[in-house]
């Protein structure tokens, strides 16, 4: 299943916390004309079904719920911005926004932020997912390392010859270097070809 176009926003949910009417009714105008459905309007609401991107208003900062932050995880967040003083700045910076857009708020600009805002989650959590799995080897590196020395002591081999074993070994049965070596340091020995 491919995963949905940054720039294609029809039947996407959208929660708004905004305390501005005038700039609500601009929001919920534009978001019609987008195809985007909004699951709430007011903080504490009642939502329906968890949001694809989320609108917050500077003036509800900072979020004090931990519900409410707990909900908002992971969700892109286009901050409205009004007063860009350092204290206000420093609690939208908390939100981690995608996005923002100034107040008093304008039908321009409102589909680039949201374009950016998805993309800009799309983009990280790609990247939070290749950090996991870089860190997830690093970790397994040390395996690695012990199951080099054992085979270096228990056949007098060199590093790059007991690796290369290691490796070979590996490769016929059809498994990761990390995999052989968890073997190998769990059995003492190489494994046998199956």
């Amino acid at each position: 299943m491919s995963k949905p176009s940054s720039f294609s926003l029809r039947g996407r949910k959208a929660l708004l916390v905004i305390k501005d009417e005038r700039d609500a009714s601009i929001v919920k105008r534009q978001f019609e004309r987008l195809g985007i459905d909004i699951v709430a309007s007011e903080p504490g609401g009642v939502i329906g079904g968890r949001p694809d991107i989320a609108l917050v208003d500077d003036e509800f900062l900072p979020l004090a719920s931990p519900a409410q932050r707990k909900f908002l995880a992971g969700c892109p967040i286009i901050a409205l911005v009004g007063t860009e003083t350092p204290s206000r700045l420093k609690l939208v910076l908390e939100l981690d926004p995608a996005s923002f857009l100034i107040k008093p708020l304008r039908s321009a600009g409102i589909y680039a932020a949201l374009v950016m805002a998805l993309e800009k989650n799309e983009r990280t959590n790609e990247l939070k997912q290749q950090v996991f799995k870089l860190e997830q080897r690093l970790r397994s590196r040390r395996i690695v390392l012990a199951a080099v020395l054992q085979v270096m002591h228990s056949r007098a081999l060199a590093e790059p010859a007991a690796f290369a074993l290691i490796r070979r070994t590996a490769m016929e049965q059809r498994k990761t270097i990390e995999e052989i070596s968890a073997e190998i340091t769990m059995n003492g020995c190489l494994p046998r070809a199956g």
